[in-house]
């Protein structure tokens, strides 16, 4: 009988004021909540200590969790290019955190997590959060859904691998199964 492989993935959505950063375990179709949280970096007032910070944390995530792989949002095309530069360096940091350990990394676009999650690559975070909520079973939303962002990179990571079991996991599904969610 064939092992079925275990894998850590570290889903990333980067950012300059707060950075999401969630974990799961992937047994084959299977997935495991290791946890998930945010990096608040408001309270640094210049760039370079953002990035340093970002660095510094994501070094602390791989050293405790030890992934496997690294999955992280790609920045998306804005109108303020100042932010666009800021945000394209924090992910660079963070990509160099995971080079630095070895891991290897991929991107996704937005809308691919979006669409790998609830089947709708237009979804909002919320409706992202509430199906991530449903697929690893944890009990109340964090207040920052940069957290469940980070999640939903680790998991569409996890289905382009081969592992989409996803059956009935789609957002008309989900609200079939929860009327109380439609306002």
């Amino acid at each position: 009988m064939e092992q079925i492989k275990e894998k850590v993935i570290l889903g990333l959505d980067p950012g300059t004021t707060v950075m999401g950063y969630g974990i799961i375990l992937s047994k084959g179709n299977r997935l495991e909540l290791l946890q998930f949280g945010v990096i608040h970096l408001s309270k640094y007032k210049q760039h370079e200590l953002k990035l340093k910070k970002i660095f510094e944390r994501v070094i602390g995530i791989i050293d405790e969790y030890h992934p496997d792989e690294v999955a992280l949002e790609a920045p998306f095309f804005g109108k303020n290019v100042q932010s666009m530069l800021k945000l394209g360096r924090a992910q660079g940091v963070a990509m160099a955190a995971a080079l630095s350990r070895e891991v290897p990394i991929t991107e996704y676009a937005p809308k691919k997590i979006k669409q790998a999650v609830t089947g709708n690559g237009n979804a909002s975070k919320e409706q992202v959060a509430y199906m991530l909520k449903d697929i690893l079973k944890f009990e109340e939303l964090p207040k920052l859904l940069d957290a469940t962002d980070a999640l939903a990179v680790a998991i569409t990571h996890h289905y382009q691998k081969g592992n989409n079991n996803r059956s009935n996991k789609s957002w008309k599904s989900f609200l079939l199964q929860n009327p109380e969610r439609i306002a």
